[in-house]
């Protein structure tokens, strides 16, 4: 597990918000929070966290733009995103295709289950990206060497 990762949890709900924070400190993340779309960009381009979780229905800036904005800006394009919606599964294929790294559904929670899926949900995608960055940094240092 990705221990002191810090994410970033964006959500216009005090109480999920608080919920969700909670049970990822319990798993080892450092979380800062935001409660609308303005405060995410903010938060995220001054704590540049390691992932987004990201709600996409916030006051402000809505979550697509959000993650449009996100995705535009260099210093936190290649963070991460995990979509957190309540909206249906239809949503998901046009998300990622817009830079989201996973898509989550907040009925999947089950908040009051203690359920670990958003940690293990994390850990997935944190081990996918460094995963694919030392893919990256692999085919640069062979190309070095190859004089390419």
């Amino acid at each position: 597990m990705a221990v002191n990762a810090k994410v970033l949890l964006v959500d216009d709900s005090k109480f999920l918000r608080m919920a969700n924070e909670c049970a990822l400190c319990r798993a080892g993340y450092e979380v800062c929070t935001a409660s609308d779309g303005e405060e995410a960009l903010r938060v995220a381009n001054d704590q540049l966290p390691d992932i987004i979780l990201l709600d996409m229905m916030l006051p402000k800036i809505s979550g697509p733009d959000v993650l449009k904005a996100l995705k535009a800006n260099p210093a936190t394009k290649n963070i991460p995103v995990i979509v957190l919606t309540s909206l249906s599964q239809k949503n998901e294929e046009k998300l990622l295709s817009e830079g989201a790294a996973a898509y989550f559904e907040k009925s999947t929670l089950q908040l009051d289950k203690n359920s670990n899926r958003l940690a293990t949900t994390i850990e997935s995608v944190l081990a996918r990206v460094e995963s694919a960055k030392k893919r990256a940094l692999g085919s640069r240092k062979s190309a070095a060497k190859t004089g390419r």
